[in-house]
């Protein structure tokens, strides 16, 4: 589904269980519970409800249960359920949840990626209304110590991937990127679609960052709004120039690339016995027409 020409492409002690679905913990904690304004387009927040083997299935699944995942893994053996508390706009009906990668985490034939990344159920490559009008999309991350992520990588955190796979129209990213070794690696960035950062916050390892995106498809434009635990989110960026065109759909998760290698998609370092991920809560795309944004 995924060409192999994709470039594009918080130390807060929390415990999380690795085992089956059975032995998996719930979220823990009261939710701030801010209230969402605008109309909710596609909604990636889990219910407290929910257990692993929920997204395996289109039937119960919020997110595409085929994609984008090691081929012999299942959505249940990726997803785990953190001991944390709930992010800004996630309510006591709501929990965090983590998107883990192992070894295992080999999707078609991208031999030299780890990725798991999650699609919104109804988000289609093409006509999508995720990519029309103007969207914000939501989403809150947390650092895992005990899956801590390895910054001398590039990761793609959260991204809105082109229709014909050539591109992504934006770059959430932490770590190392690859050819621009003057950006530090402990640090969220946004990059547009040419690669260049346009805004950027160090990692904070022991509270709740969040953040939201506006992409404006009818006028080409990005913008970025950021706050720390349970602030209110403000502006952080203005609405810059960026070719939002070429449909798409949006992937939340963690994409690994390689280290030592021209060809990241196929080839390069990977550490073994990999066991990392990254938590999520507040996870949603929003309807931003005549300026509506939930903050």
């Amino acid at each position: 589904m995924h060409s192999s020409t994709l470039f594009g492409l918080l130390a807060a002690a929390v415990t999380v269980t690795a085992g089956p679905a059975q032995r998996q913990r719930r979220a823990c904690g009261a939710a701030p519970g801010a209230a969402i304004k605008c109309p909710v387009v596609f909604d990636g927040r889990v219910k407290t409800s929910a257990v692993p083997t929920d997204f395996d299935s289109y039937s119960t699944s919020i997110f595409n249960p085929d994609y984008v995942k090691g081929q012999n893994l299942k959505w249940s053996e990726i997803l785990q359920f953190p001991s944390a508390s709930n992010a800004r706009f996630d309510n006591a009906t709501y929990k965090p949840f983590e998107v883990t990668i192992s070894d295992d985490s080999i999707f078609q034939t991208q031999h030299g990626f780890r990725r798991a990344g999650l699609q919104f159920s109804g988000d289609a490559n093409s006509g999508s209304a995720g990519s029309k009008g103007v969207k914000t999309l939501h989403f809150s991350l947390k650092w895992d110590a005990q899956r801590a992520l390895n910054l001398s990588h590039e990761y793609l955190n959260v991204w809105h991937e082109a229709g014909d796979y050539s591109s992504n129209q934006f770059n959430f990213e932490s770590g190392a990127i690859l050819g621009q070794d003057s950006l530090p690696k402990d640090t969220w960035k946004l990059l547009d679609r040419q690669n260049k950062q346009i805004w950027s916050t160090p990692i904070v390892k022991d509270e709740w960052q969040n953040f939201a995106i506006t992409l404006d498809f009818d006028n080409n434009t990005l913008q970025m709004y950021y706050s720390k635990g349970a602030d209110p989110l403000k502006s952080v960026t203005s609405a810059v120039s960026n070719d939002n065109s070429g449909d798409g759909q949006y992937q939340i998760g963690v994409l690994k690339k390689p280290t030592g290698t021209d060809d990241v998609v196929n080839s390069g370092y990977q550490e073994s016995n990999l066991n990392e991920g990254l938590i999520y809560g507040s996870l949603f795309l929003e309807d931003s027409d005549k300026g509506c944004i939930s903050l």
